[in-house]
């Protein structure tokens, strides 16, 4: 595969998974602008927003305003930006439809940030504390699907 994003959508490339279903992955990104920057994507590949079909899309939404939920929840951020670049002038390196969602604090950085390196453990603990909220509210998830 030559996409970056499907290979990890399959299971063939190593991150920190924050959750995942049949049709959609949220991950931490390799090169975030906070701690908990993450990223949600389908599965399937579509090259960018307006390629996903209204039914995946949808899905996709919902997903990230429940992450954007957990994310902001379990790191105490004040705020959180959802982002979808969208074209190479947009700032798109990854042409496969995504959102991110990265968590916000009150002065953290000006408009033009700078992104962070992870140390050894880093990742998995922040990791760790995402997931244990994706848990804790999956079933609010489950129920607005129902």
């Amino acid at each position: 595969m030559d996409c970056i994003f499907c290979n990890i959508a399959a299971g063939n490339a190593d991150t920190q998974v924050i959750f995942e279903n049949e049709n959609y992955k949220a991950f931490l990104d390799i090169n975030p602008v906070n701690y908990g920057h993450t990223l949600v994507i389908p599965k399937k590949h579509y090259d960018n927003f307006l390629t996903v079909p209204e039914n995946e899309l949808n899905g996709l939404i919902k997903l990230t305003q429940f992450l954007a939920g957990v994310i902001k929840r379990s790191l105490n951020a004040d705020g959180f930006n959802i982002i979808s670049n969208n074209g190479t002038s947009a700032g798109q390196s990854v042409f496969h439809s995504h959102f991110h969602i990265i968590p916000r604090f009150d002065k953290d950085f000006a408009m033009k940030p700078e992104t962070k390196t992870y140390s050894e453990n880093s990742m998995n603990e922040y990791a760790g504390k995402i997931r244990s909220f994706v848990t804790k509210y999956e079933d609010l998830l489950n129920a607005k699907e129902n």
